[in-house]
């Protein structure tokens, strides 16, 4: 009996953890109790446990990230961390708590019904840090403009006919704007400021993000990626950062699924039907896949900044990139010309683009290091 494979169901919250076991077999699972979320008391479980090779331990990805998968590690005990929005639930149930959660996961953990998720590597993990805090502050500073262009509405202020909005022209009028109550200028003075710090902050970000490109452990990953249109320094970092290893993705077909970009099927006897995209898995790369597919609306050509991205990098790459634009634009009027919508053409580019990016990924990483 002491070699019995116990299943460890951890419910983490911030400050505790509850904990339920279930035994190999057909045992009902149990409940084990509560424990601080610290190291120590982690340790102290899995000595009480028994033979660390003997314990598969599996808990949500949540707010609390990866520090305890890693603890676990270190302590040679197999864990995993599970992904909530594929955890099978029972329609009906409406009582959720800590206790009955850790139980949910050590039983169905037991019956392998589960599903994990990549757990990146420290390096990863902070690259993509860096990418999503770009994105918020992108976030934000698309909010600061809105509400000053709403307050410049508001108070029936139009800049000169002829200036773009966030031009340089524009910003020159902004300037020379004067108002007559002080409640005014406070209001436009720290809306502009806000917007003006943003931008800095999002320099920045670009800045550090330019220099993970050119030095990082992942810049040649980076770098390969620019090879194709609509790929340019931050989207090619933001998928590399959010993907982390390419290699767990035995083919392209497997790739576009893990971004949810392949249509959902309703098949039942003889009848099968096709819907929308599944838009499972990472949305943060689903969105950049659909935002650089736009570029292939663009006659198929090598110039300016993508000529620039491509010196010096691999001919098979560069072959790979040419083949995605031709193929790419080809398929994108292919389906405008049979009435398809500009979204929906746009998706399905984006879904073969993701193969391109897969095929690339695939000549960085075979090669050997030097």
């Amino acid at each position: 009996m002491k070699d019995t494979i116990k299943y460890v169901g951890l419910d983490v919250s911030k400050q505790k953890i509850a904990v339920a076991i279930a035994e190999e077999g057909r045992e009902e699972p149990r409940y084990w109790g509560i424990i601080n979320h610290t190291p120590e008391a982690v340790k102290k479980l899995v000595n009480k446990l028994g033979d660390p090779e003997t314990l598969r331990f599996c808990y949500e990805a949540g707010p609390t990230g990866y520090p305890l998968y890693r603890l676990l590690i270190t302590l040679n005990v197999h864990c995993e961390v599970i992904a909530p929005s594929l955890i099978p639930s029972r329609p009906g149930e409406r009582v959720k708590t800590d206790r009955r959660d850790s139980i949910r996961l050590a039983q169905l953990y037991r019956a392998g019904e589960l599903t994990a998720v990549y757990v990146p590597t420290p390096e990863d993990e902070a690259l993509r840090d860096l990418v999503r805090a770009r994105e918020d502050v992108k976030e934000d500073e698309l909010r600061a403009k809105h509400r000053l262009t709403k307050f410049l509405l508001r108070n029936d202020l139009k800049p000169p006919k002829g200036v773009n909005k966030w031009t340089k022209k524009y910003r020159d009028w902004l300037d020379t704007l004067k108002f007559d109550s002080s409640k005014l200028r406070v209001v436009f003075r720290e809306y502009y400021h806000q917007l003006k710090e943003l931008e800095q902050r999002l320099l920045r970000l670009e800045e550090e993000i330019r220099n993970q490109a050119e030095e990082g452990v992942h810049a040649p990953m980076i770098q390969a990626l620019q090879s194709l249109r609509g790929v340019a320094l931050v989207t090619a970092a933001s998928l590399v950062a959010e993907v982390g290893s390419f290699k767990r993705f035995p083919s392209a077909r497997k790739f576009m699924s893990y971004v949810g970009l392949v249509p959902s099927e309703f098949s039942t006897g003889e009848s099968r039907r096709q819907g929308n995209i599944t838009k499972t898995g990472n949305r943060h790369v689903r969105r950049l896949l659909v935002e650089s597919a736009w570029s292939y609306r663009y006659q198929p050509a090598v110039k300016g900044e993508l000529k620039k991205r491509q010196k010096g990098l691999d001919p098979s790459i560069l072959g790979i990139s040419w083949k995605a634009q031709n193929r790419l634009h080809n398929k994108y009027y292919r389906l405008l010309s049979r009435g398809k919508e500009s979204g929906k053409t746009v998706t399905a580019v984006a879904r073969e683009l993701a193969g391109f990016i897969w095929a690339v990924t695939q000549e960085v990483e075979e090669k050997p290091t030097a």
